[in-house]
């Protein structure tokens, strides 16, 4: 399994690589940073926009290999650039980089597991009403756009807010500003902030994975080697835990980093409409800024994560499978 996991490695390697090349050369294309300075008051003459741009270095004027080759030659020493407004785009990514992993591993692992054990307990309970239930939920969310359902959870706290009289569900920024307390307050603050944008990223994983779970479960519940189990005496619930899912799961893992960039790209939505500072809503700021470099950081962000998460489906893809810890 070592050999197998270094050769994903590598190929993931060659994958980033890939990634950051075509980031910076879609994103020096397709934005306009000359525009960010249009219509000023008072006017800046061309020569001091010029010199700001080159100090950055996104300068349109200058040709395209050369800002790439710079910006690669800072980026592999840890400098991944200047902001279009002249700040550190390291430091803007450090801020932003535990509040975007904060709502990510919690709306992804909520999502997974819960997705993951109610598709298997649908392929169990086939055709029944709870199956019928949970397939016409599920398809119902699928077709909710993430923004749509993000706003439909905001609209649900405010009326539960109203009904209770109180604060219970808050559902803007990711902490209440200048809140006096211990470490336990400060948690419970964090984690009730926490609740709407991981639930809008969760429930759209819930929904996804159980599809494709229940899909796996029923191609395995009809196997013989099922049949054989409880033949020799297994109990119903072993066989189904131990062979079953297990088998089952094996597709899954490499459905999980496919999608997993589904969940990022909701996680911007979310983080713009709760107000959370992360790197989804830098994204979506940078763009409208025409801010080159720190649109790439958080593109190499996406492609990490996802890389990641990927690597980790190959893991437990082989952890899983005899058959790819034999072969390698």
């Amino acid at each position: 399994m070592p050999v197998y996991l270094a050769k994903r490695l590598g190929y993931y390697a060659v994958l980033l690589l890939a990634a950051v090349c075509l980031s910076y050369l879609l994103s020096s294309l397709a934005l306009d940073p000359r525009a960010y300075y249009e219509g000023r008051q008072p006017p800046l003459s061309p020569t001091s926009v010029d010199h700001h741009l080159t100090a950055i270095g996104v300068n349109d004027h200058q040709p395209l290999l050369g800002r790439f080759l710079r910006w690669a030659g800072h980026a592999v020493r840890g400098d991944l650039g200047q902001t279009i407004d002249g700040t550190s785009v390291n430091a803007e990514f450090g801020r932003r980089l535990g509040v975007s992993l904060r709502l990510l591993l919690a709306g992804t692992v909520l999502g997974t597991v819960a997705g993951v054990l109610l598709g298997a307990w649908t392929a169990v309970r086939q055709y029944r009403f709870s199956d019928r239930a949970v397939t016409v939920a599920s398809f119902a969310l699928l077709s909710t756009p993430v923004f749509l359902l993000a706003v439909l959870l905001k609209i649900g706290a405010i009326w539960f807010n109203q009904r209770t009289g109180t604060e219970l569900i808050q559902f803007t920024g990711e902490k209440t500003p200048g809140l006096d307390g211990g470490f336990w307050a400060v948690l419970k603050d964090r984690g009730v902030h926490l609740l709407l944008p991981t639930l809008s990223v969760a429930l759209f994983a819930v929904a996804s994975y159980s599809r494709y779970q229940r899909n796996t479960m029923l191609d395995v519940l009809g196997s013989d080697y099922l049949r054989t189990a409880r033949a020799k005496g297994l109990s119903r619930r072993t066989v189904l835990l131990r062979h079953g899912l297990r088998t089952a799961l094996i597709p899954m893992s490499t459905y999980f980093s496919y999608g997993f960039l589904a969940l990022f790209t909701g996680a911007t939505f979310t983080e713009t409409i709760f107000g959370w500072h992360g790197m989804g809503e830098w994204f979506v700021s940078s763009v409208g800024k025409n801010d080159v470099n720190s649109v790439v950081a958080v593109n190499l962000f996406a492609a990490v994560t996802v890389l990641l998460s990927g690597f980790l489906a190959d893991v437990l893809h082989a952890a899983l499978d005899p058959r790819i810890r034999q072969a390698s």
